[in-house]
């Protein structure tokens, strides 16, 4: 069974597993939170090298106050406590995004965590925060531009390994497989540059729903796949 070696999740559907039970958006949010524990020990038992989490996007700060709060009090507490078992595990863990835009405690925090993990090589856990392709690929040319101004840089010698060096997954393999829950397909500006040739996966589950049996679904489903990276099979 061919295993995806990187996969990508948009993690979809926390507010409207809530609604439709009657209870406030936030139980959705902590429900979620199992939710992802399942499918990371799921991921590393399978032999999946790298996971990356679409769990927060720069566009979700405009979310009602009371919402955003909450998800970053769930996220210091995961910081705390799930990310703690992880680390016990030896799994490496970074953090793309715009992650000054949090408070000082969380950056602290993240920061400490991926200096401490940085040199392990095993499992790695990827947590897009503050999160937005467009705006990582603008910064990317920023960089670039910077260089070129400065005389560092022949505008000649940038081709896509070069651009790819300057973005905030230039050390993680490009994703083979994207999983999006809750029945919606579409991207919504999660690493547009990365998934050129990825695999999707849409699902109806809402992502409090997704266990491991519908992880393994889109496993199996990836395994059908015939990946040919625009040549002949």
């Amino acid at each position: 069974m061919p295993i995806p070696t990187h996969v990508g999740i948009i993690m979809d559907g926390n507010g409207r597993w809530a609604n439709k039970r009657g209870l406030p958006r936030t139980a959705g949010h902590k429900k979620g939170t199992e939710t992802l524990k399942k499918v990371l020990k799921t991921a590393r038992e399978t032999g999946i090298k790298v996971v990356t989490l679409y769990a927060f996007s720069s566009e979700n700060w405009s979310r009602p106050k009371e919402e955003v709060e909450t998800l970053m009090n769930l996220f210091r507490d995961y910081l705390k406590n799930d990310v703690n078992e992880l680390l016990k595990e030896g799994v490496r863990i970074s953090f793309i995004g715009e992650r000054e835009r949090f408070d000082d405690d969380l950056i602290e925090k993240m920061n400490q965590i991926e200096s401490q993990t940085k040199d392990l090589n095993g499992f790695h856990v990827v947590l897009a925060l503050s999160y937005g392709a467009r705006g990582d690929i603008l910064k990317a040319v920023q960089q670039l531009a910077q260089k070129v101004k400065s005389g560092m840089l022949d505008p000649n010698e940038i081709d896509m390994g070069q651009f790819s060096s300057h973005l905030s997954t230039a050390q993680i393999p490009d994703p083979d497989l994207i999983i999006r829950t809750s029945g919606e397909q579409r991207i919504s500006n999660f690493l547009l540059w990365e998934m050129a040739y990825s695999e999707f996966y849409f699902t109806p589950v809402l992502w409090p729903d997704f266990d491991e049996k519908e992880f393994k679904k889109a496993l199996a489903d990836f395994e059908l796949r015939h990946r040919r990276f625009g040549n002949i099979s």
